[in-house]
Parts: structure tokens; sequence; C-alpha cells
């Protein structure tokens, strides 16, 4: 088995260097990493790997790139690293430096090079991340500006860790527990086409060499059959142009409003909808509060990254009211969109000084809302689909079967 010669830093920034052995490159960096190591370089030469441990500079590795973009993951483990290596007392351009020789991310180790290029021309750490919008959020760099103001940024990249591994293995929870659904739905979606595209057709071959006159609910089967595979492109089509023009509807400000408001208008699944928008809302606030961010830049910050643009206005009006002078719970209220139970909790955080605390109690609250609202919506799903299904492909069944137990009764007679 090869031998491998590491340069890494520990979690308090030392140094350290030896040699690993590994079947390859990955094998040995997912090594070291589970020892909670961050790999600065990597190298298989024997004359390199003399020379650095001898004193020598190691070549730095050329990590192989698992995938192009930039995911949560990716995100979460950036910030956690440049927070534990700015608390090791580690310069931020050394630390940008020794994380984008790991990163699994091609964009990632991109845009860390370009953070490097831009701060060594003079921008500060949030204006040079301001650059890339679509990987660093506004939530991302405000954050980062009050910890470069306050000089806490390495517990601010602590806190905003925290907060994004919340956020996402909250999103994670929410996909797995609605991938059973979909897979349920698709499935049963499945079987009435193959039915009623290829099923019903081959009974009615059958049925019209017989020469008998065919019950009404065998009538109505093969006509609707006969209208799928007639207009099938046609209808797809128009299935396809309706979820396009759908999207371009909801892209718009004006569209996204109302179609989110349809939503919140939903029986049962509006305080579904409605919950999730005030768990990030509240997560996000307690974040920013605790923090040390001002509470109208916390709202200001709110406003533009909560995702919804109901919530989006409504927040604005709470931050117009604040300025000129009102209590946070006092606007909150006024808005009807928040429960009696937020707007109190916000205004005893407000009277003891525990905004974000209170911020936080909220958010835990309303996770475990969803959570709870998930596993009864899935529990009553399933049955409710099964028997739907059940009815309809029953209903096929029984419609291609009544001729043939027709047939078989006259015969008897």
């Amino acid at each position: 088995m090869p031998k491998f010669y590491y340069v890494a830093r520990d979690k308090n920034g030392d140094k350290r260097s030896g040699l690993e052995d590994g079947a390859n490159q990955e094998e040995v960096i997912s090594s070291l990493q589970s020892k909670d190591l961050l790999v600065v370089s990597i190298t298989t030469d024997a004359k390199a790997d003399l020379s650095a441990l001898k004193g020598g500079t190691a070549v730095k590795a050329k990590l192989r790139r698992k995938h192009g973009g930039c995911n949560d993951e990716d995100k979460v483990l950036f910030c956690r690293q440049l927070g534990t290596l700015l608390g090791a007392g580690v310069t931020i351009l050394k630390c940008l430096d020794i994380i984008k020789q790991q990163v699994s991310s091609r964009q990632l180790y991109e845009v860390l090079s370009d953070l490097q290029k831009k701060m060594e021309a003079g921008l500060s750490f949030h204006e040079a991340m301001s650059k890339h919008p679509k990987v660093f959020s506004e939530l991302w760099v405000n954050l980062v500006e009050s910890g470069e103001a306050s000089g806490n940024l390495a517990v601010i990249l602590n806190r905003l860790a925290g907060y994004l591994e919340r956020s996402a293995a909250f999103k994670s929870k929410l996909v797995s527990a609605l991938v059973y659904p979909v897979i349920l739905f698709l499935a049963g979606f499945g079987a009435l086409m193959f039915l009623s595209i290829w099923i019903i057709p081959t009974f009615a071959k059958v049925f019209e060499g017989l020469n008998i006159k065919l019950p009404i609910m065998t009538v109505m089967l093969i006509g609707f059959s006969g209208f799928l595979r007639s207009y099938f492109l046609v209808i797809a089509g128009i299935a396809v142009a309706g979820f396009f023009i759908f999207r371009k509807y909801i892209s718009t400000r004006g569209g996204k409003r109302n179609f989110e408001n349809f939503l919140f208008g939903l029986p049962l699944l509006g305080d579904f909808f409605r919950a999730l928008v005030v768990e990030r809302f509240t997560s996000e606030m307690s974040t920013l509060v605790e923090s040390g961010v001002p509470i109208l830049y916390s709202l200001e910050i709110s406003e533009h990254s909560v995702g919804n643009i109901v919530l989006s206005e409504i927040i604005h009006k709470v931050k117009e009211a604040v300025r000129e002078g009102k209590p946070l719970s006092q606007p909150m209220e006024k808005s009807g969109f928040f429960d009696p139970m937020v707007v109190q909790m916000v205004a005893i955080g407000e009277e003891i000084g525990e905004l974000s605390n209170m911020f936080k109690r909220l958010n835990t609250f309303y996770q475990e809302h969803v959570d709870t609202f998930l596993v009864r919506f899935i529990s009553m799903f399933e049955p409710v689909m099964l028997i739907f299904m059940g009815l309809v492909i029953g209903t096929i069944v029984i419609g291609m079967f009544l001729p043939i137990f027709q047939i078989a009764t006259v015969g008897q007679n």
C-alpha cells in the first residue's frame, strides 16, 4: 500500500505532518478528516516526501472535486471550519487557503480562490462574499459584516454554522418525510395509466367480437380509455404548457403573492405552510439577534431572506412600525399573520431582554409542530391513497369483468 506525505492543521490551528498509508488520496484524506485534521497538502512523490520531512515545502494537493455545485453540506462545513480556524488565531486569508484545498465542490473552490484575490486587492471579507450571492446569502454577508465590526467573527461564524446545520437538518427531514407519499402517488398514477392505456383496450377488442350489449360502466371505461389513447399527446402537451405557464406566473411578484395566499388559505395544509415560513423567520431572527445585530437591521435582513413574499411584506411593515418607536410585538399582532403565542412570547422577550432566547424557543416549537404534522399527514395519506387506488382499480376490474359474468350467466340459461 503506498504511503502519502501530508501536511494538516488540527482544531487549534497547529501544523501536523507525517506519512499515512492508503489506497489513494481520497482514502487518506477521509482518514485524516476523521481525526479532525484539516488537510493542507498531500503527495505520493517519494522525493517530495523526503524533502518535506527534512523541512522542505510540500506540494499542494490537487484534490479531486467530487461535484460541481455548492450544496448546503458544503456551506455548513466551510462555515464550521472557518469559525474553528479563526478561533484558533489563524489569519482569514490563511484559513481560506487551508480550507479550499480540501473542499469537494468545484464551485466553492473557485469562490474561495476569488475571495482570496478580492481580499488581497483590498476588499473586506463581507464585501468579497457579497460578490457571490448564489453561494452566500444576504444573511451570510450581514452576519459576517457584524462579526467583522465587533471583532467576534469566529463566534458569529460558529453561530451561523449552527443555524445552517439546523436548517439543513430540518430541510432534510422535510424531504425525507415527503418522499414516501410522492412515490405512493406516482406508483398509483402509473398503475392507473397502465390499466387505462393498455389493459382496457385489450378487453375492448375481445368484447367487440362477442356482439353483446355492454354494461354502462364498461362502456364508460372503454370510452375514457379511447379518449386517453387518442388525445394522450395533446393532454400531455397541455399539462407541460400549463406547468411552464404556472412557473412563469409565480416567478412574478404578484403571481407568487397570490399563490402563497392560496396556500395559506387551504384547509388543514394552510396552517402547515404558515408554520413553515414562521419557523424560518424565527430561526433567522434568533441567530441575528443573538449575534448582536440590531433589531431593525435584523428585520431588514429577514425581510429579504425569509423567502416568502407575504411574510416579507409583513416584516417590512413591522420594521417601519419599530422604526417609529413601537414595540416589536405590537405590529406583529396587528398583522394577523402570527399566532397569539408568537406575539406574547416576543412581548415577554422584549420586556425581560431575552428576545433571542424567545425566538429560539419559538423556532423549536414550530420545528416540532411541523414534524408532528408531517407524521400525522403521512399516517393519514397512506390509507387514504390505498383506499382511493383500491376503489379506482376495483372499478376498472369490475367494469371489465361484468360482460364476462353476463356471458357466463346467459350460457348457463
